[in-house]
């Protein structure tokens, strides 16, 4: 049951799609996040081009966070007004990373970027989640009490303009924080087609302190924006986005993110952190060993770049 992609310019099993779509829409749920870190990898080794495998994703990472979010909302554990802040920057950041991304396909360097950006970031920020939540998964079944930490925000929150209330966060700081982080994750979002979620959730636990109980719902409220933005700017300028391989993602995502947001509750926090962890060391791992593996063939046709 093969189907033709047009713009891959290949053909694929489309269950397995739909069956991909599902998977990874439940880790989305679960953790939190987008899961385009997961699904760019996984597109490759089935046969996709890395380019449109990271531009077509991306349609799947919003209908994943849609769903998500939509469950979190209904328990009030969504910060709107954090999450509109931070994909204000998302937008300005997809903007330039889709311009940077153009350029790098114009050089022919486009998947070697994509590849040495999963190596450093994912293997970065796993190795950082595995150690820390391990630590406390170690120090619970010991039974020994948690080093105290005083739980004090960065002064340079409070020392920066535009200060803004986030009551559902608990925080009254600068909207300069938020707006940088999200324009951070919006020049990702276009160069390896991820949501941002694996960075977003550390930085608004641990730089901005916001309240553990929103900062799931919040952070794929910011991914949807960011996202969509990112996949219209992908097919208008690059034209790498796939729509056939897009809507089989999208219908399998959709159902596995209501699952998983269902289940996220019976896990401790720390929990879910490791086997975050664990997935996202995997994932960069797997991309960094791509650099070194002599390919089956050396040559091949990928789709060209639009002129304009």
């Amino acid at each position: 049951m093969d189907i033709y992609l047009p713009i891959a310019e290949v053909s694929v099993n489309w269950p397995v799609l739909v069956l991909l779509g599902g998977l990874v829409g439940f880790v989305s749920g679960l953790f939190g996040i987008g899961g385009g870190f997961l699904m760019a990898p996984i597109l490759v080794v089935l046969g996709i081009p890395p380019t449109v495998a990271v531009a077509s994703q991306a349609s799947h990472v919003v209908a994943s966070s849609t769903s998500g979010v939509i469950s979190y909302s209904s328990r009030g554990a969504v910060d709107f007004r954090m999450g509109g802040i931070m994909a204000g920057g998302g937008i300005l950041g997809a903007l330039l990373g889709v311009e940077l991304f153009r350029w790098l396909r114009l050089l022919g360097q486009a998947d070697l970027v994509v590849a040495l950006a999963y190596l450093i970031f994912l293997g970065v920020i796993g190795t950082l989640m595995l150690k820390e939540s391990l630590e406390q998964i170690l120090r619970r079944r010991r039974g020994t009490p948690a080093p105290r930490k005083q739980r004090r925000r960065p002064m340079w929150l409070y020392g920066l303009p535009w200060r803004m209330k986030f009551p559902k966060s608990g925080l009254y700081i600068s909207a300069i924080p938020p707006l940088a982080l999200g324009g951070g994750v919006g020049i990702l979002s276009a160069i390896m087609g991820v949501g941002g979620g694996f960075i977003l959730l550390p930085v608004m636990l641990y730089v901005l302190r916001m309240r553990a109980s929103v900062v799931v719902g919040t952070s794929l409220f910011q991914i949807i924006i960011t996202t969509a933005m990112t996949t219209v700017l992908q097919a208008g300028r690059n034209q790498t986005v796939d729509i056939v391989l897009s809507s089989l993602l999208l219908f399998g995502g959709v159902i596995g993110a209501q699952f998983g947001a269902r289940l996220s509750g019976r896990f401790r926090a720390e929990e879910l952190r490791a086997m975050l962890g664990v997935i996202v060391l995997g994932v960069g791992i797997y991309m960094g060993l791509e650099l070194f593996v002599r390919p089956s063939d050396l040559f091949a046709i990928a789709p060209g770049v639009p002129e304009g």
